[in-house]
């Protein structure tokens, strides 16, 4: 079951059909995995959460397992992974207006430039040929290099993990329908603080920007491919 079932209502469901909302896209033949802020301070560390201020705690770490054996599976096909960093200069100068809705958390264990929290969890490793690189906005895609690396490399599939899923997954995903990339989310490796935001954000990108899949059916997918092209 989806994650969002429980939370729509018969009426909800009579729109979705009556409007035709949720048709497959389907994956397409060059894929690329876009890991988002797979940080130490999206997921803390266990029994001590209390310390990481913005960690999802177990629910972020469970989901970065999966995030890894998605990741492990694109690599070992030749699928490029690029991996974002959300950081932000310790003095603040780079927030942005984030800085009018959040306090700029003098933290170790946030998402300050150089700090623990900053780094890329130990569970995944960029292979050879991966991009990693920092954004500063919520997509993975404003302001950075990514379209471009993508259209390089051909890609019309574009696989999101990571999170959280009401913010930047979200953002990004928008993003990529919008470039027309079909758009893939393995709804095991998002991920939020909040179970009723990642639920809604789940059920809305569903509805009508990507394909909310299983791991599973991922994996299937990426086991099909050769040198990063599914044959």
């Amino acid at each position: 079951m989806k994650p969002w079932e429980n939370f729509l209502t018969d009426e909800d469901r009579a729109v979705i059909a009556r409007g035709r909302f949720g048709r497959r896209m389907g994956f397409g033949q060059r894929a690329a995995v876009v890991v988002i802020d797979a940080q130490r301070y999206m997921v803390g560390e266990p029994g001590n959460d209390a310390a990481w201020p913005s960690s999802c705690s177990d629910v972020g770490r469970r989901a970065v397992q999966e995030i890894a054996r998605v990741v492990q599976a694109a690599q070992g096909v030749g699928v490029p992974c690029f991996f974002t960093l959300f950081a932000l200069d310790r003095d603040g100068s780079d927030i942005g207006v984030y800085g009018r809705k959040r306090d700029l958390l003098d933290s170790e264990h946030w998402c300050l430039a150089g700090s623990r929290g900053a780094e890329l969890v130990p569970e995944l490793s960029p292979a050879q040929g991966d991009v990693v690189f920092v954004k500063k906005k919520p997509s993975g895609f404003h302001g950075t290099p990514l379209l471009g690396y993508l259209v390089e490399r051909r890609i019309d599939t574009v696989i999101v993990l990571g999170g959280a899923t009401s913010n930047c997954i979200r953002s990004t995903v928008f993003d990529a329908s919008s470039y027309n990339f079909r758009t893939i989310v393995p709804q095991e490796a998002v991920f939020d603080r909040i179970p009723i935001s990642h639920a809604i954000s789940l059920f809305d990108m569903d509805r009508q920007f990507a394909d909310v899949v299983t791991v599973q059916e991922t994996l299937d997918y990426l086991a099909r491919a050769r040198d990063g092209t599914v044959v």
